[in-house]
Protein backbone atom coordinates (compact mmCIF):
# COMPACT_ATOMS: atom_id res chain seq x y z
CA UNK A 1 0.00 0.00 0.00
CA UNK A 2 2.85 2.63 0.69
CA UNK A 3 4.53 1.73 -2.57
CA UNK A 4 1.10 2.30 -4.23
CA UNK A 5 0.81 5.72 -2.10
CA UNK A 6 4.18 7.21 -3.11
CA UNK A 7 3.95 5.83 -6.90
CA UNK A 8 0.34 7.78 -6.95
CA UNK A 9 2.05 11.04 -5.73
CA UNK A 10 4.69 10.90 -8.17
CA UNK A 11 2.36 10.38 -10.86
CA UNK A 12 0.12 13.22 -9.56
CA UNK A 13 3.37 15.40 -9.23
CA UNK A 14 4.51 14.94 -12.55
CA UNK A 15 0.89 15.44 -13.69
CA UNK A 16 0.80 18.85 -12.05
CA UNK A 17 4.49 20.23 -13.40
CA UNK A 18 3.57 19.05 -17.19
CA UNK A 19 1.11 21.92 -17.15
CA UNK A 20 3.90 24.40 -16.25
CA UNK A 21 6.25 25.79 -18.59
CA UNK A 22 10.09 24.87 -18.39
CA UNK A 23 11.67 26.63 -15.53
CA UNK A 24 14.75 28.06 -17.84
CA UNK A 25 11.40 29.87 -20.24
CA UNK A 26 10.08 30.98 -17.03
CA UNK A 27 13.27 32.82 -15.58
CA UNK A 28 13.65 34.08 -19.40
CA UNK A 29 10.88 36.89 -18.66
CA UNK A 30 12.69 37.80 -16.01
CA UNK A 31 16.62 38.49 -17.19
CA UNK A 32 16.92 42.14 -17.33
CA UNK A 33 18.44 43.34 -20.85
CA UNK A 34 22.03 42.94 -21.32
CA UNK A 35 24.10 46.30 -20.60
CA UNK A 36 25.60 47.79 -24.03
CA UNK A 37 29.03 48.67 -23.40
CA UNK A 38 30.60 51.48 -25.04
CA UNK A 39 33.21 50.78 -27.63
CA UNK A 40 36.81 52.29 -27.09
CA UNK A 41 36.57 54.84 -29.80
CA UNK A 42 33.08 56.19 -27.90
CA UNK A 43 35.01 56.11 -24.47
CA UNK A 44 37.78 58.23 -26.13
CA UNK A 45 35.36 60.39 -27.84
CA UNK A 46 33.82 61.36 -23.99
CA UNK A 47 37.52 61.51 -23.08
CA UNK A 48 38.31 64.23 -25.72
CA UNK A 49 34.90 66.21 -24.70
CA UNK A 50 36.01 66.19 -20.94
CA UNK A 51 39.37 67.21 -21.14
CA UNK A 52 40.18 68.30 -24.76
CA UNK A 53 36.80 70.59 -25.97
CA UNK A 54 38.01 73.49 -23.84
CA UNK A 55 40.64 74.06 -26.69
CA UNK A 56 40.45 71.97 -29.36
CA UNK A 57 37.37 71.13 -32.19
CA UNK A 58 36.69 67.16 -30.78
CA UNK A 59 33.88 66.84 -33.29
CA UNK A 60 33.79 65.86 -37.06
CA UNK A 61 32.88 69.52 -37.68
CA UNK A 62 33.64 73.05 -36.70
CA UNK A 63 36.38 75.23 -35.41
CA UNK A 64 38.47 74.99 -32.10
CA UNK A 65 37.35 77.10 -29.33
CA UNK A 66 41.24 78.43 -29.10
CA UNK A 67 42.29 78.93 -32.63
CA UNK A 68 46.24 77.65 -31.68
CA UNK A 69 44.73 74.78 -31.28
CA UNK A 70 43.86 72.51 -34.40
CA UNK A 71 40.40 70.53 -34.41
CA UNK A 72 41.10 67.04 -33.58
CA UNK A 73 39.90 65.66 -37.12
CA UNK A 74 42.77 67.30 -38.54
CA UNK A 75 45.79 65.78 -35.78
CA UNK A 76 47.42 63.40 -38.11
CA UNK A 77 48.15 66.23 -40.24
CA UNK A 78 50.62 66.84 -38.17
CA UNK A 79 51.21 63.86 -36.35
CA UNK A 80 51.00 59.95 -37.25
CA UNK A 81 47.47 59.32 -34.90
CA UNK A 82 49.03 55.38 -33.83
CA UNK A 83 52.28 56.87 -32.95
CA UNK A 84 50.77 59.05 -30.16
CA UNK A 85 49.96 56.55 -28.05
CA UNK A 86 54.00 56.83 -26.86
CA UNK A 87 53.54 60.63 -26.37
CA UNK A 88 50.17 60.17 -24.45
CA UNK A 89 51.41 57.75 -22.22
CA UNK A 90 55.13 59.19 -21.25
CA UNK A 91 53.57 62.90 -20.83
CA UNK A 92 52.33 64.94 -24.06
CA UNK A 93 54.41 68.28 -23.98
CA UNK A 94 54.06 70.86 -26.96
CA UNK A 95 55.95 74.26 -27.70
CA UNK A 96 53.04 76.48 -26.91
CA UNK A 97 52.05 77.31 -23.14
CA UNK A 98 48.61 76.83 -23.09
CA UNK A 99 48.99 72.90 -23.81
CA UNK A 100 48.45 71.50 -20.69
CA UNK A 101 51.01 68.59 -19.43
CA UNK A 102 48.86 65.62 -19.39
CA UNK A 103 49.97 61.58 -18.83
CA UNK A 104 47.18 58.81 -20.23
CA UNK A 105 46.77 55.03 -18.27
CA UNK A 106 46.72 52.59 -21.21
CA UNK A 107 42.78 51.97 -21.20
CA UNK A 108 42.51 56.07 -21.98
CA UNK A 109 45.49 55.77 -24.79
CA UNK A 110 43.69 53.59 -26.19
CA UNK A 111 40.75 54.94 -26.36
CA UNK A 112 41.84 58.52 -27.71
CA UNK A 113 43.67 56.90 -30.19
CA UNK A 114 41.03 55.23 -31.17
CA UNK A 115 38.57 57.73 -31.36
CA UNK A 116 41.16 60.28 -33.27
CA UNK A 117 41.72 57.87 -35.59
CA UNK A 118 38.10 57.45 -35.96
CA UNK A 119 37.31 61.16 -36.96
CA UNK A 120 40.52 61.94 -38.62
CA UNK A 121 39.76 64.01 -41.89
CA UNK A 122 42.32 64.16 -45.17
Amino acid sequence: MVIRSGMAALLLASCASADRAPPAQENLAATPPMMIMPSSAERGAAFAQARCSSCHAVSGQGPSPLAAAPPLREISRRYPVEQLGEAFAEGFVTTHSTMPEFVLDGGQNRDLIAYLASIQTK
